[in-house]
């Protein structure tokens, strides 16, 4: 019954909450129309919102933030020296990371890693889900840039949505 009628309780908050925020009033008619809205907008989209994703190892979780983060400080650094420098040593390309991940979430989520990484950003995700497109300031070795992430991301993500 619960999943019927508040099917994101979050999502029902803070929209009540932004809109009596918007309206600079906490009158009982902003309450009402508030409550009104924030209780139908869920309702009404419920079948919008994709499954909830399932964490099959959240110990990972952990230590994949922990080498995204150190990876993140590491690119700034190189990023920040390859600029600085001599910018004709700069050898950008487009790269086709081929996945061996299926589940939407894991998919979105190593895109989104190798965005956050300075030097590198995901361009596209094929139509089949098979392979992203990314784009890297500089590649030396296009083999051992998809093995390195294949190895520090994609593992990693392929069994916490195992």
């Amino acid at each position: 019954m619960k999943n019927i009628l508040l099917p994101h309780p979050t999502l029902s908050g803070v929209l009540l909450i932004v809109w009596l925020l918007l309206n600079n009033s906490v009158a009982p008619g902003h309450i009402v129309l508030g409550a009104f809205i924030a209780f139908s907008i869920p309702v009404f989209t419920r079948v919008l919102w994709p499954r909830p994703a399932r964490i099959h190892r959240p110990d990972l979780v952990l230590k994949l933030v922990g080498v995204a983060l150190w990876d993140i400080v590491k690119a700034n650094i190189e990023v920040a020296t390859r600029i600085l420098g001599s910018q004709k040593n700069l050898r950008p390309r487009f790269v086709r990371l081929p996945l061996e991940l299926d589940n939407d979430y894991a998919i979105t989520t190593l895109a989104s890693v190798i965005s956050l990484t300075p030097g590198t950003v995901t361009a596209d995700v094929a139509v089949d889900r098979k392979s992203l497109l990314i784009h890297c300031l500089h590649v030396d070795d296009e083999a051992a840039l998809i093995d390195t992430i294949k190895r520090r991301y994609e593992a990693p993500l392929k069994e916490i949505f195992a």
